[in-house]
């Protein structure tokens, strides 16, 4: 969105585009922009310069078939602006192009739902039409603010921030979420689990199969009403 960066950030990505295809990476995480408060003034500007910046990107991707994932994200310091996942889904949609997705994370939809108050559920339900790709990890949906730790054992013990923990060691309501949101074919699963958390792994992959075999029937269900 920064406009005295943009054309480098957009050849810097095009660059991961030829990486991507050299080592058969399909997809290419892209995180949503920001701005300052101070920033404000510009912003239909500076959401025009990234959806202009994405149409580029995702026709530079056509002939090397990969897919820009469009992540949703969170405010990250007291007075920065970020787009809700709803909004992120207007993006992609307003773009309009088969290789661009948007990609949910989960935990940052629940943080920046409290941090900025719409509802976490409705910005999934917002998403999931056009999303192919997601990031699973736990959290308990606190927004950082403020107060900042030394340690990320502090983080944990109080709950803040996008801490990557295993998933069922949060609150986020997983397996409601799986069963009633239908998500675009070929989606991908991924899970984001703090290195810090090795040894869950293996429990947080079975828990990840659940959810694939949950949402599973989600699709078989929406198939069938229509």
């Amino acid at each position: 969105m920064e406009p005295a960066t943009c054309r480098y950030q957009i050849d810097a990505a095009k660059a991961l585009v030829e990486l991507c295809d050299r080592i058969d990476a399909r997809v290419l995480v892209q995180h949503s922009g920001h701005f300052r408060a101070d920033q404000l003034l510009d912003r239909a500007g500076a959401e025009e310069r990234e959806r202009e910046g994405l149409f580029e990107l995702a026709e530079f991707c056509r002939p090397y078939g990969v897919r820009i994932a469009f992540e949703n994200l969170f405010a990250m310091e007291p007075g920065q602006c970020r787009q809700t996942p709803a909004e992120v889904a207007q993006t992609v949609k307003a773009v309009g192009h088969p290789n661009l997705v948007a990609l949910i994370d989960f935990s940052h939809a629940y943080t920046e739902s409290a941090y900025r108050g719409p509802n976490f559920r409705e910005q999934l339900r917002a998403m999931a039409p056009v999303t192919g790709h997601l990031h699973v990890h736990d959290s308990f949906g606190r927004p950082q603010g403020l107060h900042r730790t030394y340690l990320q054992q502090e983080d944990a013990a109080l709950g803040l921030g996008d801490l990557h923990i295993p998933l069922g060691w949060g609150d986020i309501e997983r397996d409601d979420i799986f069963s009633e949101l239908v998500f675009l074919p070929g989606t991908v699963l991924m899970m984001e689990i703090g290195p810090r958390y090795r040894n869950e792994q293996p429990d947080c992959l079975a828990q990840a199969k659940n959810l694939i075999a949950l949402n599973s029937r989600a699709e078989r269900g929406a198939a069938e009403a229509i």
